[in-house]
Order: C-alpha cells, then structure tokens, then sequence
C-alpha cells in the first residue's frame, strides 16, 4: 500500500513538472492590431470636395524569446497607396538597455513620433509632416532609467528611401532624442543630421508637454540649418491644446476641444535642381486649426469622430495647392 501510494505521488509529481516545463514563461502568441482612418474633406476656397482612406494599417507584434521581440507594420490603402512600413526585431540587452534593427521611425520629434490613432487633430503638424517624421532602415539603441523618468534613443540609418534597400552609401543619417519626465509634464530634445545629396542638413528639436485634469498643452519648435549657409536656416513650430470631458451617451463616452498654431518657413528636402541647387520644396506659411472630437474609448478598442476647421496663410506671392488651403475634415478613426 505504501509502494502504490509512493508511485501515484511520484507520478502526479512528474505529470505537474511535464505540464509546467511545456508552459512557456510568456505568451509567444502574435498581437495583432489596426488602425482605420477613413474622411471627407471640402476646400472651402475651391468649393472643392473628397472622401479618402487616409489610413488602413495592420499591425502584428510578438515575442520570439524572453528578451527578443519584433513588429511588422503595414498600411494597406493610404489614398490608395500600399505601404510598408515597419519591420524590426529588438533584443533587451537589459530591462533598461534595448537594441533595434530593422525598418522603423526615425527616432526624432515629438508630435512625428506619434502613430495616427494618437493624433489630436485629422492632419499632422507642419513638423510631423514636412520636417520630422521619417522612417528608415537602420538600427538603435534605446535606454532608460529604471523609474523611467529619463529615457534616449539614438540610432544610424540609410539615407535613401525605404523602398530601396539596395543601395550602398556613404553617408547614414544619424538621430538622437531624449526625454525627461517629471510630475504632470516632460521636456524632449532631439539632433538628426543627413546628407540626402551634396549638402548636409542638421535638425534641432525640442519640446514642453503638460497636462492636467481634462487639460494638455504643448509646444514643439525645429531648426533646420543647410551647411555651408547654400539655404537659410528652416524654422518650424507647434503649439496645440486639448480639452477632454467624460459624457454619457448610448454611443460615446468623451468629447474633447482642439485648438493649433502651426507654421514653416521656407522649407527644403535637400534636393538640387537642374543647375545644381538646392530648392524651396515648400514655402513658408502658418495655420490654425479648430476642432472638436466624439471618443468611444475601450481599454482594447477606441473609435473617434472628429471635425477640423484650417485656415492656411501664405504670403501674396504663393500658390499653393487644393491640398494645402482652407478646409473642414470630418473623419472617422477606429482603432482595435
């Protein structure tokens, strides 16, 4: 009787020490996530209209081991274009030390930083969009303190576009930023200098964010210096505001008020023309923009209907494209 007893410990024993070892440690299980941003917009200069899908893009993240994991990104119909976006794996080092290599953002700016579920507005900054976003092939290292109050990324890329992978260079682009946090506010400063052709282009940033109560406030200014004085210094700045209050209603559960100031001066992608020098790919102008936002907000899904109103203002000599002048955007985010 001992012996049958002794073997049936024995053998329960081994069947929780099989059934634990075959638990992994962490879910290897792939997460998969979207964004769906779909619009209509009326030139109210042109009295022009459009509907667009602005953006489409599926995302799917995942571990592959204890201290490595990856993601993979792409936008299926940007105004009717497809899109690859990201496509990096990353290996902690430590908890605090992370190490990147793949297709990904640039690690630079603030607002450009931000994925389109978290925009405030229906269009981007003038900074996200003209001046700071950029997304590359390379590699960076990431490190924060172990309360997260600091943390800097800073990283080495190719300087041809995404697209073409191919191409040996002899130049990288090189970025960094870093970010302090402290009470209700942070403070982000950032470097990134590129040489995309003959002329070497240096981008400062920096940038305040606070927030309290339904309040967020914040300020984002860029200088962009052409070596060798071949263009004068490119200025750019945001400062936005937004105001949330909780509602109840049968469909939505927060609106919240927005309200911009943004602006460039004469802008330029580093490109020569046909005599050899650079050109002003966009011209200064400023903007204001209003707006006002529906939210549906889950902790695993969030749907968003937004109104913008932009006033544009360019100098008298300018003449600038439908896509740039005054309109009102109502569009539709849903997020999951």
């Amino acid at each position: 009787m001992l012996l049958l007893s002794t073997a049936t410990i024995s053998t329960n024993a081994l069947i929780a020490a099989e059934t634990s070892s075959e638990k992994p440690a962490f879910d290897y299980m792939p997460k998969v996530h979207g964004t769906l941003r779909t619009r209509y917009e009326m030139a109210t200069e042109d009295v022009m209209s459009r509907f667009q899908v602005r953006t489409a893009r599926i995302a799917i993240s995942g571990n592959a081991a204890p201290f490595i994991d990856y993601y993979l990104q792409t936008d299926l119909d940007e105004r009717g274009q497809y899109k690859f976006l990201d496509a990096w794996g990353r290996v902690a080092i430590t908890s605090d030390v992370k190490v990147s290599l793949g297709q990904m953002r640039v690690p630079f700016s603030v607002d450009a930083s931000r994925a389109p579920h978290q925009y405030y507005f229906a269009n981007r900054s003038t900074i996200s969009k003209l001046v700071g976003l950029q997304r590359s092939v390379g590699g960076k290292i990431a490190v924060a303190t172990c309360d997260n109050r600091l943390t800097a990324e800073a990283g080495v890329f190719n300087t041809h576009a995404i697209t073409n992978h191919s191409v040996w260079e002899r130049t990288m682009v090189a970025s960094v930023k870093a970010r302090y946090t402290f009470s209700n506010m942070f403070v982000e400063g950032g470097f990134e200098s590129a040489r995309p052709d003959s002329v070497r282009i240096n981008q400062i940033d920096a940038a305040i964010h606070w927030s309290a109560g339904g309040w967020m406030v914040e300020g984002e200014y860029l200088y962009k210096h052409y070596t060798r004085h071949r263009l004068d210094p490119t200025h750019a700045w945001n400062i936005m505001a937004d105001y949330s209050m909780p509602i109840k209603t049968n469909t939505f559960n927060r609106l919240s008020f927005q309200a911009r100031y943004d602006g460039i001066t004469d802008n330029s992608q580093g490109s020569r023309d046909a005599d050899g020098m650079l050109y002003i790919s966009q011209p200064r102008f400023q903007r204001a923009t209003v707006g006002a936002t529906l939210s549906y907000i889950h902790p695993k899904v969030r749907t968003d209907v937004k109104l913008n109103y932009e006033n544009y203002f360019y100098p008298s000599s300018s003449t600038p494209s439908v896509d740039d002048t005054d309109k009102i955007v109502l569009e539709l985010v849903i997020r999951f």
